[in-house]
């Protein structure tokens, strides 16, 4: 059950980061450059999310 939750919980974090990351570069005034660092970050902050929740075990 633990896990279960865990995983939905992460699902939903990881599509809210990826659809805020997707929705900037809809603009026709932002280009692939100027969204690169968000992207970076976000999938800095996915990799954490996922290593704690699931490798982090102390």
């Amino acid at each position: 059950m633990n896990k279960i939750t865990t995983i939905i919980g992460l699902s939903f974090a990881i599509f809210f980061l990826i659809g805020l990351a997707t929705t900037l570069t809809r603009s026709m005034m932002i280009g692939f450059i100027d969204v690169l660092p968000v992207y970076i970050l976000m999938g800095v902050a996915i990799i954490m999310m996922v290593y704690e929740a699931f490798f982090d075990k102390k």
